[in-house]
């Protein structure tokens, strides 16, 4: 089981037990933490679509430390100008434990703004139609 979920503004693939390093939240280490914005799931081939989230769906993590990323070295240069600029980055993070994916099922989907369930199965080749040729033009000469 996973889900992709939206974190800090960004999309993460997560299953359960799983640690993630994500943009610096706002909450102290060894806090729980959800998120709602859940928008795919995936139940043992069973895939919900959410338009664009799935509504009662959440996923469950905590917070394990806060800390700064590798440092981003940017050096600019500008041939024969005598032009030489290096700066450097270190990215704030937080690395989180996904706990759990909680889910509850759709009432209803009978609006596209609404849960959508599709199901996998197996892939079926279709057959290529070839395209009748089309009728040359005569170009009359006068």
């Amino acid at each position: 089981m996973y889900a992709i979920v939206e974190i800090a503004g960004h999309q993460f693939k997560v299953s359960k037990d799983l640690k993630v390093y994500v943009n610096r939240l706002t909450c102290e280490e060894g806090s729980k933490i959800t998120f709602d914005k859940v928008l795919l799931l995936d139940e043992n081939g069973t895939i919900t679509l959410g338009a664009p989230a799935i509504e009662g769906a959440s996923v469950g993590a905590r917070v394990l430390q806060h800390l700064k990323g590798d440092k981003v070295i940017i050096f600019k240069k500008k041939r024969r100008k005598g032009y030489k600029k290096r700066n450097g980055h270190r990215q704030y993070l937080t690395q989180i434990v996904i706990e759990g994916i909680l889910t509850s099922a759709p009432k209803k989907a009978a609006s596209k703004k609404e849960a959508v369930k599709v199901v996998v199965t197996e892939e079926v080749a279709v057959p290529k139609v070839k395209k009748a040729p089309k009728a040359k033009k005569e170009a009359s000469k006068e």
